[in-house]
């Protein structure tokens, strides 16, 4: 059985997560979708940790600006979505459906999960019981359809809905106050996202991060999650990108 992987929230930019991942069997780290270098790089120094691999989860320069200079410090070596090569900068390894990325003794399946980005990628880490989602599923939201459409986020949320309840996600901003606001509107008779949105609320008042979050929260919470058609899940995320609560 091999150890349980550390997973290290980093907030990059003003509102990102990017993630550092370190196998304590094997003693690799990897830097999850990096939007600037120093971050990672000094939450690793500060853990005696040499990141040895780059992670991304789709091209768009909030999760990759920090490649090459990580590569530049460390001669990591850089996975994400093959589809999104010309994009990416210095990608050593692309990837795809039904591929896996492995980090030491923890294996990672690769799941397409288009509609932000025709490309992005979620890695799956079932026997860690985590997910990065990159900026497809959000505590309480999805991404918006920058390149896809609402059939293809809705076959997103399809799959993720179906992962066990417990397997948590780490995603790749701090949105859930704005989500749940909107979701507050989708669904106004929801309790339980009445009671979550007063943890949310305290968290966020005092400085604190809302993720990772579950995908059983979400089941329970999240509007687009719980969208029960791809016209329905169409409505909502038009109505989302012009909400101001």
């Amino acid at each position: 059985m091999p150890s349980p992987l550390e997973i290290v929230r980093v907030p990059v930019l003003s509102d990102n997560y990017a993630w550092l991942v370190h196998d304590p069997g094997s003693g690799t780290t990897m830097a999850l979708d990096p939007g600037e270098a120093q971050p990672l790089l000094d939450a690793a120094a500060a853990r005696g940790l040499a990141i040895g691999e780059v992670w991304n989860t789709h091209w768009h320069p909030d999760h990759v600006g920090g490649n090459a200079a990580i590569v530049a410090a460390t001669g990591a070596r850089v996975v994400g979505p093959e589809a999104e090569r010309g994009k990416i900068g210095q990608l050593d390894v692309g990837l795809g459906e039904g591929d896996s990325a492995t980090l030491g003794d923890h294996v990672a399946a690769v799941m397409t999960v288009p509609g932000h980005t025709q490309g992005h990628i979620a890695f799956h880490f079932a026997g860690d019981g985590a997910i990065f989602t990159g900026d497809t599923l959000f505590a309480m939201g999805c991404g918006r359809l920058f390149e896809g459409t609402p059939s293809d986020m809705f076959g997103n949320m399809q799959r993720y809905a179906a992962l066990p309840p417990e397997t948590r996600v780490y995603c790749g901003h701090e949105y859930t106050l704005s989500n749940g606001r909107y979701a507050l509107v989708a669904e106004p008779d929801n309790a339980a996202i009445r009671e979550r949105m007063v943890e949310v609320e305290a968290r966020r008042a005092a400085g604190e991060p809302t993720v990772p979050t579950t995908i059983g929260a979400e089941l329970a919470t999240n509007p687009f999650l719980r969208a029960r058609s791809v016209e329905e899940l169409a409505e909502r995320r038009q109505a989302k990108d012009v909400f101001r609560g």
